[in-house]
């Protein structure tokens, strides 16, 4: 049993130490790189004439915003000159790139994130109220029913997860590798690093996904007793 508990915090938390690690290892500043990660932002913006975009610093996690059409970029990503600055910015360029060409996925994560996103606290009230519920009306009906809207919510967000993990695929490896080896904007030594940072990018969801897994199976099984 022990052994199992360990095996599934390993699949839940695994993917996710494994971006930051890998993020954290190529987040060092480089002597020669060129330009900062926003300044890299900004050039391939111009470069693939995505007329509206602007690229800005954000202090809640690098992404692209289809609704003001601005890629965001994290301090240390948007001045820094290290691979994870280079690569996490053409990443995001890559999703502004989805936004520009009309990929359909981009307008159904859209819609799909602000529907999840009402679900997600009207889920996380009904969880937190949920058991003031059961100690007041001492029945376990109400509690399931608060509890299950719980549910809900969560697997909303499960739904946005499978939708985006795709586009977090196409913007690393359909998009910004491309551009960044075509481009020539890296040597090739540096390429197969820019890859894997690539590659922790996509997982990021993946990560959040088995976090969510490991939620609704814990309100589940509360659910049945």
């Amino acid at each position: 049993m022990i052994w199992l508990l360990v095996l599934l915090l390993a699949l839940v938390f695994g993917p996710n130490l494994w971006v930051r690690w890998v993020m954290n290892r190529y987040a060092q500043d480089m002597d020669g790189m060129p330009g900062t990660g926003g300044e890299l932002a900004k050039h391939l913006v111009k470069k693939l004439d995505l007329t509206g975009v602007e690229v800005e610093v954000t202090e809640i996690g690098d992404h692209y915003d289809p609704t003001d059409r601005k890629v965001r970029l994290s301090e240390q990503n948007f001045t820094g000159r290290s691979l994870t600055a280079v690569a996490i910015a053409a990443h995001e360029v890559g999703h502004a790139v989805q936004h520009h060409q009309g990929d359909k996925r981009m307008s159904a994560r859209t819609a799909l994130v602000t529907v999840a996103d009402r679900l997600a606290r009207i889920s996380a009230a009904a969880i937190w109220v949920a058991p003031i519920i059961g100690l007041v009306t001492r029945h376990p009906v109400p509690f399931s029913l608060m509890v299950g809207l719980g549910l809900v919510g969560l697997l909303g967000r499960m739904l946005l997860h499978l939708v985006t993990l795709p586009l977090e695929w196409d913007a690393s490896f359909g998009k910004a590798l491309p551009i960044l080896s075509t481009g020539n904007y890296l040597p090739k030594a540096q390429q197969a690093p820019v890859a894997r940072i690539l590659r922790a990018a996509a997982f990021t969801y993946v990560a959040a996904a088995l976090a969510d897994v490991l939620n609704l199976a814990r309100w589940a099984v509360l659910l049945r007793r």
